[in-house]
């Protein structure tokens, strides 16, 4: 996870859904993570940066399982 930019958008699980997020800091040891939550807040996550990805084309995925049956959309209206 460490390849990935400031800024950079993946799609990290949650528990039993997917959220997008974006890296937001990136330190020695951690990558501190913005994850948008289906009520329109926010809240960070930290993760260790030797973590692998996995791709779906382009798109970084953080987690396992199927992602596309279990997308969560944010609140929009912001």
């Amino acid at each position: 996870m460490s390849e990935l930019p400031v800024g950079a958008r993946l799609l990290v699980r949650c528990r039993a859904d997917w959220r997008e997020a974006s890296v937001a800091k990136k330190g020695s040891a951690h990558i501190t993570l913005v994850v948008s939550a289906p009520s329109g807040r926010a809240y960070r996550l930290r993760r260790a940066g030797d973590l692998a990805l996995s791709y779906d084309g382009e798109l970084p995925l953080l987690g396992a399982g199927e992602w596309r049956a279990h997308l969560v959309r944010a609140d929009l209206r912001w």
